[in-house]
């Protein structure tokens, strides 16, 4: 069954074909960074006029990298939600017009179910169930994965998620859009115990994080700085050493949650995903990590136990139309019905894109 997905959430249009037996057939992107920069963020109108501009030519493109045409397809999977609302509209109005016209269903996907499943693209999978961690621009969330559509919300940020905190920071230190990518560049040149930061929430009991007040907190050093140097410019090494404390207390957090996640579930197998999880130093920490068992009274302290931790290929971190087409295979095949026109740009955790059925659970 040859299942084409289209991504439309926000900023990027993705299209892609995705095949149950032979895989991943094409992937054709296209990123609006460039027509954004100028206003220093995403302005919606212009995405979404962008997006109605894209989507019939890099559907196009998708069918010629593949070898296929129109009528090869078998059904039709694109964003519901959640994003930006003229945006989803975009491509849902698109993906269900070409579904109509072939005969053929059409499947609306959750953006984040998309982004769950992404590392089942790269060519190690890893295997149900797992603890997933989706970190990016908008959401950072903490769930137990136990197949297709058994999802269960275990925690989450209560403020910021960790990629707009990036961004967010970035803008701070007076960084170019997109500043959440250039802060990470920059903070490879950073020393890591020039600046200390808080770890909002590190040692709660519970897997909820933080990370408003953290860029507060950079917000404090950058003002410290200003005022002791008596200028409004900040030293380019300072500020690489801020973008460097800032990125280690992120991925600190990230990390410590990730771990308590895992020991509650009692799951050895780690899934990152989402933009964030193309960042080098998240990537560096996670892939060493480790989790050890509270000792018994009267016992010697357990060994740590290695865990096994899957990223998707980077050019799935960011949206894509891979993702899309991917999960909409993975529910048609799972016996989950397609269907629903609607777009959902503020859709609920406990929603997916079939009409409202409960997919996430709290934990």
């Amino acid at each position: 069954m040859l299942v084409l997905g289209i991504e439309s959430s926000c900023d990027e249009t993705g299209v892609a074909l995705y095949e149950h037996t032979h895989g991943l057939l094409a992937h054709q992107l296209h990123t609006q960074m460039a027509m954004h920069a100028e206003y220093g963020g995403v302005v919606p109108e212009l995405a979404s006029r962008d997006h109605i501009r894209r989507l019939v030519p890099l559907t196009e493109a998708a069918l010629q990298e593949a070898g296929k045409s129109y009528a090869d397809i078998d059904a039709v999977a694109f964003t519901q939600g959640p994003g930006l609302g003229g945006a989803l509209l975009a491509g849902a109005s698109f993906a269900n017009a070409l579904a109509f016209s072939l005969g053929k269903p059409a499947i609306a996907v959750h953006h984040l179910e998309g982004h769950l499943l992404s590392p089942l693209l790269a060519a190690e999978k890893p295997e149900f169930p797992f603890v997933a961690l989706l970190v990016s621009g908008g959401h950072t969330q903490l769930m137990a994965v136990r197949g297709i559509g058994d999802y269960t919300l275990l925690g989450e940020s209560v403020d910021d998620a960790a990629g707009e905190a990036f961004d967010k920071t970035a803008k701070l230190l007076g960084l170019p859009y997109p500043g959440g990518a250039k802060l990470s560049e920059l903070a490879r040149l950073g020393s890591p115990d020039a600046f200390q930061l808080p770890r909002p929430m590190l040692h709660s009991p519970d897997l909820q994080m933080s990370f408003s007040g953290l860029k507060t907190a950079v917000l404090t050093a950058v003002q410290k700085v200003r005022e002791q140097s008596g200028s409004d410019d900040i030293p380019e090494q300072t500020r690489n050493d801020i973008c460097r404390a800032f990125q280690d207390a992120v991925v600190d957090v990230l990390a410590a949650k990730a771990q308590k996640a895992l020991l509650d579930t009692g799951f050895r197998t780690l899934v990152v995903a989402g933009g964030v999880g193309a960042n080098w130093k998240l990537r560096e920490v996670f892939a060493r990590l480790s989790v050890r068992r509270p000792s018994e009274k009267g016992r010697p302290k357990p060994a740590a136990e290695k865990i096994n931790v899957f990223f998707p290929p980077l050019e799935y971190c960011t949206d894509n139309g891979a993702m899309i087409a991917f999960a909409g295979a993975m529910r048609l095949q799972s016996g989950h019905s397609a269907g629903a026109v609607n777009v959902k740009p503020r859709c609920p955790l406990t929603e997916t894109g079939e009409s409202g059925t409960e997919i996430v659970k709290s934990a």
